[in-house]
């Protein structure tokens, strides 16, 4: 489990998330490990991992070429951290540290465990209070095995050969107390109908027109408001047609 330092957002949008699966899925073919499941929530995320089971494989054009053992899950993480840093702090023009601390991890001891986990994995955003069931959540592996997303980085084979897809499904919808790695899910998404209404009801914001006529700390705290309401940065942007490099040096306590 990664979460973010201070509980942050670590995804503001879908593009941040279609990031960090490409690059997990790059380093599943470099560093030789199994993805089994994942679970990207706001700021914090899920990885069901089999480190160092495969091959380390470099792309040299068409030509797929093994380089060496799989890697360690420490180098793993490693790699797969620095470079989503790189890429979320050069879009939000930030500095510093993205992650809290080290990775947290625990391991799986046989099939009963792993079967919990990525039960527990998969029901993330339901227990989150995000959505009504797995599969309306598409930021998770559980798509995948299911079949209404292509199988992109997630091995979901292991998993059934295990239990057979009909019986996964009925175990992944099944209410439990099952507990692993977590983190309070500090933030819940709103949708932009959800914002609008609160700009016009709360803030008397009828329009872009009429939030871009407010004076600069106006406009500010009326951004780290809707931050704080559930807002992503990109929500913000759209609504209100500021950059989201600008809304990120505000809700951040940065000058805007």
């Amino acid at each position: 489990m990664l979460r973010g330092v201070d509980r942050q957002a670590i995804f503001e949008d879908q593009q941040d998330e279609d990031k960090f699966l490409s690059l997990l899925n790059r380093y599943r073919l470099r560093c030789g490990f199994a993805v089994y499941g994942y679970c990207l929530m706001s700021n914090h995320v899920h990885l069901l991992l089999h480190a160092a089971r495969n091959s380390c494989i470099y792309r040299i054009g068409d030509a797929m070429v093994k380089i060496g053992e799989g890697e360690s899950l420490s180098q793993v993480m490693k790699r797969l951290c620095t470079s989503y840093v790189m890429y979320f702090n050069q879009k939000y023009a930030r500095t510093g540290h993205l992650f809290q601390d080290r990775f947290r991890s625990e391991p799986i001891d046989g099939d009963p465990h792993f079967l919990m986990a990525l039960r527990y994995i998969h029901r993330n955003p339901v227990k989150a209070g995000i959505c009504a069931r797995p599969e309306d959540y598409s930021a998770s592996s559980y798509r995948e095995y299911i079949g209404t997303a292509p199988v992109f980085t997630t091995d979901v084979d292991f998993a059934l050969s295990i239990l057979p897809l009909e019986q996964l499904i009925t175990y992944t919808n099944e209410d439990t107390s099952d507990h692993f790695i977590d983190i309070p899910e500090t933030r819940r998404k709103k949708s932009d109908l959800e914002i609008r209404d609160i700009l016009i009801k709360q803030y008397s914001i009828p329009s872009v027109t009429a939030f871009q006529a407010l004076d600069r700390p106006s406009r500010n705290r009326l951004i780290q408001a809707m931050y704080a309401e559930g807002a992503s940065v990109s929500q913000i942007s759209r609504l209100t047609g500021c950059s989201r490099t600008i809304i990120y040096r505000i809700v951040k306590n940065k000058t805007g």
